[in-house]
């Protein structure tokens, strides 16, 4: 497969092991609503936060949107959008290779972005992500007004869509409601008062392309008249179900009983249709759109050149996600993909740097919460509720040597160790115990920072036979081997075989994972 050079590449592939874990510290004033909403907004560099996300929500993440920098010059001040090249592919690599790593199996990201950096987005997003799991490349048309300034009229930008795993996402993907438009087609000749969908109905070809022996048979209309299926097609149905939908009054044969037979399908049985890769601004909203939406939210000062309008962020989540899933945005911008979320019952995370995270992103998703009435909210119904908790980063888990903070709690410890052994998130169990879980039948624990009730040198940091006793007593009926980490260990080499023991000495054993 090509790959893309650039001039500080061979470090850009490396540079997401060097990020350090940090410290996600919450900021409780800045809050708001319902804090076990299970939303997140942070405040922060993108690439520390993605990193330190990934010990709790690694594989959580159903759908990922991002609007990077476009390399033009016209993003928020906080951003640098006039990078040159190389360093505009540095600056994605590594974001991209942890939010695959944040990415759930059957999830996806949708990535906008214009023609400049759109070709070099798609190169090492195969790269990252697997040329296979290339999905799609979603035409959106941003603008409905003729542009005269140019040659060519700058109408469209890019969303490249990319999946973790393209049969799971296949089997989890939604289609996209019918608008009016799409349901006029079906009708009720019965009685043309009636408009309830399960009294709307049109009629579809009962034929189908190919040739299959069983799907060949003679059909005699109420006229009397035989019908069979034109050259080069059968029937889409073999004969007895047929006979099933005949008696059921879904076979249709035209105003006067004389055309070829047809099914009946009501539009209450319409799951919706199959997006396209085309998106005009019908459908998915246009920049003028997003810029009324946002001058309504914040006036006319420090609104985004080119924000995202709600309504195709909704359209990208109708497809990519479901009520209840988790959807991560790290270039937050004034907050669109976090409201629609929320006015979509989805669960979000958010990240944006700088002052902006404050001043706009905090701001906007109140608004929601105190049920703010524009963009998609009469569309959802959305009369408000929820909330978020506000983070910030803090000071690294390790220092530069590898070696555990002083000052590092239990649960945020237990959560990095967990994320390094198995490679997956830890669930904070309650009540908190040394025994932090089991995976694929090894279970693995932790005696740190007096998780006993004892700092004692020769405490509860220590596996010692009354505290492999509590252990085992919170591993319950696991019968697999055991990694215990602990700053000493008292028993034998001979005891921990006999045990089916791996001990791991903190803090030097502790390592972050890459």
């Amino acid at each position: 497969m090509p790959t893309l050079r650039w001039l500080t590449r061979d470090d850009d592939v490396r540079a997401s092991e060097k990020v350090p874990y940090r410290l996600l510290e919450e900021v409780p004033k800045l809050g708001y609503g319902d804090r076990n909403a299970g939303n997140m907004l942070i405040q922060g560099d993108n690439l520390e936060a993605l990193k330190a996300l990934l010990p709790y929500y690694a594989g959580q993440v159903k759908c990922i949107y991002i609007d990077p920098p476009y390399n033009t010059g016209s993003a928020f001040e906080h951003y640098d959008d006039n990078l040159e090249h190389s360093q505009w592919l540095a600056m994605m690599w590594p974001r991209l290779e942890l939010l695959r790593e944040l990415l759930a199996e059957d999830g996806s990201i949708w990535i906008s972005i214009d023609d400049r950096e759109a070709h070099y987005l798609k190169v090492i997003m195969d790269e990252v992500f697997g040329r296979d799991n290339f999905l799609a490349n979603v035409v959106w048309q941003k603008r409905y007004s003729r542009e005269n300034r140019g040659v060519l009229g700058d109408a469209h930008e890019h969303v490249l869509v990319y999946v973790k795993d393209e049969p799971q996402f296949r089997l989890r993907a939604n289609r996209i409601p019918l608008d009016e438009k799409q349901a006029k087609v079906y009708r009720n000749p019965d009685n043309s008062n009636e408009t309830a969908p399960q009294k709307r109905w049109r009629g579809l070809p009962m034929t189908a392309q190919g040739f299959r022996p069983n799907q060949m048979y003679e059909i005699v209309g109420p006229d009397g008249k035989m019908h069979t299926p034109p050259e080069g097609r059968c029937w889409s149905m073999i004969e007895s179900e047929f006979k099933k939908k005949l008696d059921q009054g879904r076979i249709y044969w035209g105003k006067k009983g004389n055309a070829a037979p047809s099914v009946i399908r009501f539009l209450s049985e319409v799951e919706g249709i199959v997006p396209w890769t085309w998106w005009p601004h019908d459908d998915a909203g246009h920049t003028d759109e997003s810029k009324k939406e946002s001058i309504k939210l914040f006036g006319g000062n420090n609104t985004a050149d080119t924000p995202k309008p709600e309504r195709m962020m909704q359209r990208i989540f109708q497809i990519a996600s479901n009520p209840g899933d988790l959807v991560l945005d790290s270039f937050l911008g004034s907050g669109t993909t976090a409201a629609v979320a929320q006015k979509m019952g989805r669960r979000y995370i958010g990240i944006e740097m700088g002052d902006h995270a404050v001043t706009h992103c905090a701001p906007r998703l109140q608004k929601v919460v105190d049920g703010e009435q524009g963009g998609i909210s009469k569309a959802h119904g959305w009369q408000g509720g929820g909330g978020f908790r506000f983070y910030r980063l803090g000071p690294p888990v390790f220092t530069e040597n590898g070696q555990i903070q002083s000052d590092i709690r239990f649960s945020v410890l237990a959560a990095h160790i967990w994320f390094a052994e198995t490679g997956s998130p830890w669930s904070e169990p309650q009540p908190l115990t040394p025994f932090l879980g089991a995976q694929d039948g090894k279970g693995y624990a932790l005696l740190y920072n007096g998780i006993l009730g004892d700092k004692s040198v020769s405490g509860g940091n220590v596996l010692t036979r009354k505290t492999l006793a509590v252990i085992r007593e919170a591993q319950g009926d696991l019968i697999g081997s055991l990694t215990i980490y602990g700053e000493r260990t008292a028993l034998s080499d001979a005891t921990l075989r006999s045990e089916r023991i791996e001990f791991k000495q903190t803090p030097y054993d502790v390592k972050a994972r890459k």
